[in-house]
């Protein structure tokens, strides 16, 4: 599942190609990676065993994106995640793992980490979230999705429905559409609004919210219980 822009800023970003840094303690993981992503408009730059020696390389390199392992000696991926991200905010992180842990996937997102992936994936879903992040949306591997909101069946959140009843009606609606993970054009012919109108309420919500990004944004519509009360009109 995605969070980010409609589909004609993900298919803007051709030129050149975007650069990959590929972090994973096994080789053999390593290299199928790297074949995995091959394609004209990714390349592949460096690769690292280690959290410590992915910090250094990503420093560097400047990578476009990185492709992080959770499990790594000497520092773990969302330590070295986080490091990454202050030092080089630009750079944006896929985290590639076997455990789909609520923990882990909560700190990856309070580490800056722009995707969670599960190992195993085919070919064109890892180049997808590649190009997805690099348009500046989150993705997220749809089985982990639950446990990323916490589960939509589960007793609403007062702080979080506190913090939704600050949005006006058009930007709770928003708001719920934005967590069912819908682009911004498919927001806007849901409910027949230009895709510049609805970038702005998405950017209202954000802030309003006091949350960084739309998948945090996702997440508090979750814990507010507002995807299961949209389900249920």
């Amino acid at each position: 599942m995605a969070f980010g822009p409609d589909q004609s800023k993900l298919e803007s970003g051709k030129g050149q190609p975007t650069t990959v840094l590929v972090v994973d303690d096994h080789p053999v993981v390593r290299e199928g990676l790297k074949a995995l992503i091959a394609h004209r408009d990714i390349r592949v730059i460096g690769e690292a065993a280690t959290g410590r020696q992915a910090v250094e390389e990503a420093r560097r390199l400047r990578p476009d994106v990185v492709l992080m392992d959770i499990r790594l000696p000497d520092m773990d991926g969302l330590t070295a995640t986080e490091q990454i991200k202050k030092e080089l905010p630009r750079t944006t992180v896929i985290i590639v793992t076997s455990y789909d842990d609520p923990q882990y996937i909560q700190r990856a997102l309070l580490a800056g980490a722009s995707g969670y992936l599960l190992k195993g994936m085919p070919r064109e879903a890892y180049i997808e979230a590649i190009r997805v992040v690099r348009a500046g949306a989150s993705i997220f591997h749809a089985s982990i999705v639950p446990q990323l909101i916490g589960g939509t069946g589960a007793t609403p959140d007062p702080t979080a429905q506190q913090m939704v009843a600050s949005l006006s009606e058009r930007e709770r609606e928003v708001l719920a559409l934005l967590a069912q993970g819908l682009t911004n054009r498919e927001i806007a012919e849901r409910i027949h609004y230009s895709v510049g109108t609805v970038k702005n309420l998405v950017a209202t919500i954000i802030e309003k919210l006091n949350v960084s990004d739309r998948t945090q944004a996702a997440v508090v519509a979750a814990r507010a219980g507002l995807l299961s009360a949209d389900r249920e009109t």
